[in-house]
């Protein structure tokens, strides 16, 4: 709904709660929208009288919790990475006030000269991250949690996107890559997991590049998670070889930092595209539901490069071919509205 739709009871609910700040002292009549989000959230730009600028989120209870986005923020602010600063909340309504980390996006700023400057910035606040990983602090990234991700591809990629049901033969194959592709996640070393670290929630700032948003389903979890976000991004595409470099300064600046990569650099380069397989294929199942349950149709043009990510990394491993004859099988049903493979 627009601003000043007067049926928008939320956005009533929110500018009332703004009213009832003193410090900082909001304007509540200033509220205008600052950017969507995959999720039933919103956000919006306040001005406050002193002169500064905030965030407020609007997550309805009925949908949203802001309890993790509270710990989280918590968590990796005491690590020393850029996350928004909580200034008001009220858990029982669903709103939080927060600092504002401005409107300049990753996605909006990289280009050949700047990315490898933003990357390294990201890898190093990464890094830092960590480092201080603790077990115990956010919730696990389990084995039933990633499978549950990974069916995620055939029940809304493959059943309600393509509209396709699947062969004995064919299941038994996808499930045979989701052993392989599990066996291999679940025996990374475990840190801190943020699962969206890529560019669209990393914001360009003076201090503390990147400013880090959207981090309130981190976990602890697989050590190339958020590397693999970051590099095989589903917004944006470099070359093998950028991905490659980066990735080993990533694996460099790891290991100087004590952190439990694989110490051989081969294998630590297969858990990432194996880690990637698992987030592509997951990414390739979200898409399509924010589609098909949410009427979401924005993200309908970036499956050709996430599916382009998944035919990449599975042709690389022998292991991983029973992936390749199931997309070459679906293909000819793939929709032919500008998204196919």
């Amino acid at each position: 709904m627009s601003l000043q739709n007067p049926s928008d009871s939320r956005l009533l609910q929110l500018k009332q709660w703004l009213s009832t700040l003193s410090s900082p002292a909001i304007q509540p009549d200033s509220t205008r929208a600052a950017s969507a989000d995959a999720s039933f959230r919103r956000y919006f730009r306040v001005d406050g009288t002193d002169g500064a600028t905030y965030i407020v989120m609007d997550a309805p209870p009925s949908q949203e919790d802001v309890v993790p986005f509270i710990h989280v923020a918590e968590v990796f602010g005491k690590t020393g990475a850029s996350v928004p600063k909580i200034i008001a909340q009220d858990v029982e309504q669903g709103f939080l006030l927060l600092t504002d980390l401005g409107s300049v996006t990753y996605l909006h700023q990289l280009n050949a000269d700047s990315v490898h400057k933003l990357y390294m910035d990201a890898i190093d606040s990464l890094v830092l991250i960590q480092t201080q990983s603790q077990p115990d602090v956010l919730p696990e990234y389990d084995r039933t949690l990633l499978a549950h991700e990974l069916m995620l591809f055939p029940e809304w990629y493959i059943g309600k996107h393509l509209g396709i049901t699947m062969s004995d033969a064919q299941t038994a194959d996808l499930n045979k890559v989701f052993g392989l592709v599990l066996a291999n996640n679940l025996a990374q070393a475990q840190v801190y997991v943020h699962r969206d670290y890529h560019s669209r929630n990393l914001m360009v700032v003076d201090k503390g590049n990147p400013g880090i948003l959207d981090f309130q389903d981190a976990v602890f979890g697989p050590i190339t998670y958020d590397l693999v976000s970051l590099l095989r991004d589903a917004y944006i595409q470099w070359d093998e070889e950028l991905v490659l470099d980066w990735a080993i300064r990533y694996w460099e600046r790891a290991k100087r930092a004590g952190l439990p990569v694989n110490p051989d650099i081969d294998a630590f380069y297969r858990d990432f595209e194996f880690m990637g397989l698992q987030r592509h294929l997951k990414v390739l199942g979200i898409f399509a539901r924010l589609y098909h349950r949410d009427g979401k149709d924005g993200y309908l043009n970036d499956l050709p490069l996430v599916m382009e990510y998944t035919r990449k990394t599975a042709q690389r491993y022998k292991e991983l071919r029973p992936l390749i004859r199931l997309l070459d099988a679906l293909e000819g049903s793939a929709p032919k509205i500008g998204y196919t493979f």
